[in-house]
């Protein structure tokens, strides 16, 4: 149909010509359309830039746009044409994400590792105003506004809590900074004194949901509050109860942290585990500890993404890279298993089947979920496949990553803007496309999905489709999502990549948002980026108790990654260099000490 009206767009692509005379340029999107895209007198540029970077002037336009293959974002406004089918369209605005069409910032040695710095720092002023006050999780708060003031509720959210330990933890082990490490340490702990309960009679360990904090007066909060999870004990509570006290363990090797996580896993295994028909509950009644309970109503006897996917991701991964024991290898195997035979369903969908009923059949009238799939889990399994890949090798495996790989572009990433939505029909609809369930916004987390399962697959692989695919979502992230003003990252812009500033997708503090996955994000994209890609040494920090891990022996590897490609090349203890670790089995063999020390180890590639 014919276009007559105005409206403002991106298009994101390569340039394939440039008319300095005429003042427009072409460019070819990552779907292989074509568009031309016309200069005005106002038109300006920037190159992307980092948190706490300033503006970041690229210089002569023209230099860019002449050069062919290199990428862009174009944000103008398509104009009527007399009638015609194609619209003129017009750039006010040019973002770079790189100097040249193989040189994008993102992949400087550092770029993450600022990232995640800035990020921390931020919320560690957003919620207890270090460094002008001391870090007291009484202070904490799960609401935060956009600038990071809090809201003024008095619930803190176990699971945020968690994740913004998470966070704390992750940048300690990329920086060293002694502020973060006290931040995770402190988050730990409040969660073991205030969000923990321990059932003497079964020996195990529970979360609470919440905590009410008025005045001196605390109410705790067993049971979920939110609708979907009414009166129940959600699995995926309990898990990422353990994000944040697991990625610190790994760094300190704390006993009583490692005591919290076996503990609760055996809850996990008792009350949570089908042990008939195989997977995890996705609740439990809180009196019965059921997951079969008539009080459960819509989550009786259910299974699910969270409960059976998100084990790997959250804690376990870390745990097994902390311990390299047998068991958390087994569990590994056995989610992935799991996945890998229940989860595909190809054959009506390229999406994935996300929520199952006991026998695992298809569950497609639970909730807001329906018959509907959420993008970034998709990615999400894709990218942890391939870390358990490099673990417990099989062809399944490979081939159910590589799928999920070769589909999701087509189905859930945006081709001419660029970036990934968020919830979509698992089967097309109206002109064969899969449709927006709410919207066509993009959520910061599902970003991140993207990111690291085309990151870990080009590492692995070396497949050019992969790096193409990394490329372009980090790039929309990094142009889109980084909050330059205020700090953090945004939780949804809309799809044209402006940010989308109302209700609580304005916080940068809520129920869904904390400091982790923007800081798993930086986290993980400088292990690929550095380890499996550009092949740059990095350096990652840790600071065990006296006897806090087994035999005196600290592992450092910092994911699960391809058998022989990282090693050790270096490591400092208190600043000193020392000798005693083993370079290819990625462990440190601690020196005998009453005090706590700190480690220092340079990683790197194996050409």
């Amino acid at each position: 149909m014919n276009i007559n009206f105005t409206f403002s767009d991106t298009i994101a692509g390569y340039v394939t010509g440039y008319n300095p005379d005429e003042q427009w340029f072409t460019v070819e999107t990552s779907d292989k359309r074509s568009f031309k895209i016309n200069l005005i007198p106002s038109s300006y540029a920037r190159s992307v830039r980092n948190l706490t970077e300033g503006w970041q002037d690229p210089g002569n336009i023209g230099t860019f746009l002449s050069t062919n293959g290199q990428f862009v974002f174009a944000y103008g406004t398509f104009y009527p044409n007399d009638g015609a089918e194609t619209a003129t369209f017009e750039a006010q605005q040019l973002i770079f994400p790189g100097k040249a069409p193989k040189a994008y910032r993102h992949e400087e040695q550092n770029w993450w590792i600022n990232q995640i710095d800035s990020i921390a720092t931020s919320y560690l002023k957003w919620q207890f105003d270090y460094p002008k006050e001391e870090i007291n999780y009484k202070n904490y708060r799960t609401m935060l506004h956009l600038g990071g003031s809090k809201k003024g509720d008095y619930l803190q959210e176990t699971d945020t809590i968690s994740r913004m330990v998470y966070g704390f933890a992750s940048a300690y082990l990329l920086t060293g900074k002694d502020e973060f490490l006290e931040g995770a340490e402190l988050g730990t702990e409040y969660l073991r004194d205030h969000m923990r309960f321990f059932d003497q009679d079964d020996d195990l360990v529970y979360w609470y949901h919440g905590l009410k904090v008025e005045g001196q007066k605390e109410t705790k909060l067993l049971t979920s509050e939110f609708g979907d999870d009414l009166d129940s004990i959600p699995m995926y509570e309990q898990i990422y109860a353990l994000a944040g006290p697991t990625q610190t363990y790994r760094i300190t090797g704390d006993q009583r942290i490692r005591s919290d996580i076996d503990k609760t896993m055996d809850l996990f295994e008792k009350y949570y585990k089908d042990n008939e028909g195989g997977g995890y509950w996705s609740h439990i009644d809180p009196i019965s500890l059921d997951g079969r309970e008539e009080s459960l109503a819509h989550n009786r006897a259910r299974k699910n993404w969270n409960s059976v996917g998100d084990h790997a991701p959250a804690y376990l991964i870390n745990l097994w890279l902390a311990t390299g024991e047998k068991a958390h290898a087994d569990f590994l195997e056995y989610t992935f298993d799991t996945i890998t035979k229940y989860f595909p369903d190809y054959e009506n969908s390229p999406f994935v089947q996300e929520k199952f009923f006991e026998d695992w059949s298809k569950d497609q009238t639970w909730g807001w979920q329906q018959n509907r799939a959420v993008v970034g889990h998709n990615l999400k399994i894709a990218w942890n496949l391939m870390r358990q890949q490099s673990l417990t090798p099989k062809d399944e495996y490979l081939e159910f990553a590589k799928k999920i790989a070769e589909l999701m572009p087509a189905a859930g990433s945006d081709q001419q803007r660029g970036g990934w939505y968020d919830v979509v029909e698992r089967v097309v609809k109206t002109g064969g496309k899969h449709q927006f369930v709410w919207h066509d916004r993009k959520a910061w987390w599902q970003q991140e999905q993207a990111i690291l399962a085309y990151l870990i697959l080009y590492g692995i692989l070396g497949d050019e489709e992969y790096e193409k695919q990394a490329r372009e979502a980090a790039a929309f992230y990094n142009a889109f999502f980084l909050d330059n003003d205020d700090g953090g990252v945004y939780f949804n812009v809309l799809s044209n990549g402006m940010p989308y500033l109302l209700g609580t997708e304005r916080f940068k503090g809520s129920h869904s948002m904390s400091a982790y996955h923007s800081t798993e994000l930086c986290y993980l994209s400088a292990v690929y980026i550095n380890l499996l890609i550009t092949k740059q040494p990095t350096y990652f920090y840790f600071k065990p108790y006296p006897n806090g891990f087994k035999d005196n022996i600290l592992r450092v590897s910092p994911d699960i990654l391809p058998q022989g490609s990282i090693y050790i090349s270096e490591v400092f203890i208190n600043d000193e260099p020392y000798s005693n670790f083993d370079a290819a089995a990625l462990t440190v063999t601690l020196p005998e000490t009453e005090e706590r020390v700190r480690v220092k180890v340079q990683i790197s590639s194996t050409k």
